[in-house]
């Protein structure tokens, strides 16, 4: 494990996570992270309900939570552990960088509670690559491998 990481057990709470992400509503795609073990693996949560956006027009009448925003979901997920784990005292930008391996397995619906597991597959410098995995009621719904940069805050610059 990198020397500049945290490795201590943690959980990341919607006021914290708004601290590392620069998400806001609509676009906050993770409620709470638990388990977070140093930069290595965590489990992100969302809960799905009736009443976000994305459900007005994807499907009316049959809601569906769309792939890309469970996607982000990870994403998020693993740019938060990203920053939480950096011991730099300067606040950092988390990019998103690629996504490979993309498999969507079953619809996820208002009323299910998403659990973005991920863990880190290998980081060099600045850059993070991570295995997700959706999952709702322990069944996978997604999966897909991640990359994100870290970067220093522009206005820090």
């Amino acid at each position: 494990m990198d020397d500049n990481v945290k490795t201590t057990l943690d959980t990341i709470d919607i006021q914290k996570l708004m601290q590392f992400l620069p998400h806001r509503y609509p676009f906050m795609l993770v409620d709470r992270i638990v388990e977070c073990k140093g930069d290595d693996s965590c489990i992100g949560i969302k809960n799905i309900t009736i009443n976000e956006p994305q459900f007005q027009g994807h499907f009316p009448g049959n809601p569906i939570m769309p792939g890309v925003l469970l996607i982000e979901g990870m994403a998020q997920t693993a740019g938060a552990l990203c920053v939480h784990a950096s011991t730099s005292d300067r606040p950092n930008v988390v990019y998103f960088m690629t996504i490979d391996k993309a498999k969507f397995r079953k619809p996820v619906v208002p009323g299910d509670r998403v659990e973005f597991h991920m863990t880190k597959l290998h980081k060099r410098r600045n850059m993070w690559w991570y295995r997700g995995e959706a999952k709702v009621d322990g069944a996978i719904v997604c999966e897909a491998e991640i990359s994100a940069m870290l970067v220093p805050n522009a206005k820090d610059q």
